[in-house]
Formats: C-alpha cells, structure tokens, sequence
C-alpha cells in the first residue's frame, strides 16, 4: 500500500512539475513575441500607436516581421476604411454646403483609394518569397506611401477656412490623423522588413 501511495504521489508530482515547464515555456515565447513587437515598433514614427495596434497579433506575428508588416497594413486599412465611414456620414448630415459637399466627396475617393493602395501593399508584401522580392518590396513602400498622400490630400482639400465647419473639418482631419499614422506605422516596418 505504501508503494502504490508513493507511485501516485511521484505521479502527481512529475504532472505538477510537467505542467509548470509548460507553462513557463509557453510564457517565454508569449514574452518572446510580445518583445519581437514592441522592439519593431520603436523604429516607427508612432511607436505607442503602433505596440496598442500590434500587439493583438504578437502570436501570431511571432518573430517574423514579414508577417508584422502584413498585420500593421491590415490595421491601417481598418482604419482607412473606419475613417471612410465616418467620412460618409458627415455627407449625409444636414445643413452641409455645396462646398463642404464636395471637399468631402473629393476627400471620399481619396480615402477609398488609400484602402485599395493599402490592399495592394498587402498582396506585394506577401509576394515577397517570390523571384522578384525587390520588385515586390518597391511596390509595397509605394503603395503604403501613397495611402499617406491620399489620407492627406483629403484634410488638403478642406483648409479653406471659414467654408467649412469646424466640427465637419475637426471630424475628418482625426480620422485622417489616424489613417496616416497607422499607414506610416506600417511604411517604417516596412522600411526596415529585413533588419
């Protein structure tokens, strides 16, 4: 009887023990990840922005930065397509000016288009395996690049003051701030994929 007490309680303890390595190494590599992230995320111009953006995907991304690049355009094309919607809703308020109406729909297309440009920079970033990797890599910087541009022209094209309100023009300059910061975000990662 004693042997049997003896057996179970080696048994228990070698589960117990088993069971506490496991743990610590799955929490070595969730503090591997979550590291991987916040040092990348230093050399970005928002580095605050981009840890509370990136880090969500820190297990997934794990150290591969081709994959945290990937995640930080998909971040910033969320918020390209948030900024869209709240830029549809200023048009559909009432008491807008012909002028507003137009600088929001000129500033429309031109978030559209950094969501598309910023789609395009995903699928280059993924053709990066290819045979044409510096052709592919050109090609994402570009486009994130341009998705700034965009996201710029459209707060561009409301500084004529005194034609625009100060909350329709304070509404879609934050969200324009946001869309630029996560693309640049993302540009600065991409800039540095390979460091």
């Amino acid at each position: 009887m004693a042997s049997s007490c003896q057996s179970l309680i080696f048994l228990l303890f070698s589960i117990v023990l088993f069971l506490s390595q496991t743990h610590v190494l799955v929490t070595a590599a969730k503090d591997s990840n979550t590291n991987f992230v916040k040092t990348k995320c230093q050399i970005t111009t928002y580095p605050s922005l981009c840890v509370k953006t990136l880090i969500p995907y820190a297990s997934s991304v794990k150290t591969n930065s081709t994959k945290l690049c990937k995640e930080a355009l998909n971040v910033a094309t969320k918020g390209a397509r948030d900024a869209t919607a709240i830029v549809l809703n200023l048009k559909k308020q009432k008491g807008i000016t012909r002028y507003e109406a137009a600088a929001i729909k000129d500033c429309i297309e031109d978030v559209k288009d950094a969501v598309y440009e910023l789609k395009l920079a995903v699928e280059a970033i993924g053709h990066l395996g290819d045979k044409d990797k510096a052709f592919q890599l050109a090609n994402a910087k570009t486009y994130a690049s341009a998705a700034i541009t965009d996201a710029d022209s459209c707060t561009g094209g409301l500084t004529d003051q005194g034609k625009v309100n100060p909350k329709v023009m304070d509404a879609i300059s934050r969200s324009m701030a946001v869309v630029i910061k996560l693309s640049s975000n993302a540009l600065s990662l991409i800039n540095h994929i390979y460091e």
